[in-house]
């Protein structure tokens, strides 16, 4: 899966999200590995928003490789196990990086 497949996948994901009642939230994902790239999710005013570029007002930045990434929003890997296997790194707020995660499972 290439970067921009995976922007487009978290989109779509975000999309059918019910964030009426969310409050904000901004957390940059960085993609390493060979189709890596950087994006964020951020939750205002109770949408949800999906852009590819850095945001620097965030609530944390989650590193994770493209791989274990699409395991994580299709519910295949649990973010607490990732995150102490050392497969996910959060920088910031980790509640906010498992709030999100809670935000995009299937």
């Amino acid at each position: 899966m290439t970067f921009d497949e995976v922007v487009n996948k978290v989109r779509k994901l975000a999309s059918e999200v019910d964030a009426s009642d969310k409050g904000f939230l901004a957390v940059q994902i960085n993609i390493t590995g060979k189709d890596s790239g950087v994006f964020y999710v951020e939750v205002k005013d109770h949408r949800i928003n999906v852009e590819p570029y850095e945001y620097y007002d965030r609530n944390c930045a989650i590193t994770i490789n493209m791989t274990n990434f699409n395991k994580l929003i299709d519910g295949k890997l649990d973010p607490i196990l990732a995150f102490t296997t050392g497969k996910l790194k959060v920088e910031g707020d980790a509640g906010k990086a498992l709030e999100f995660s809670n935000l995009l499972k299937k």
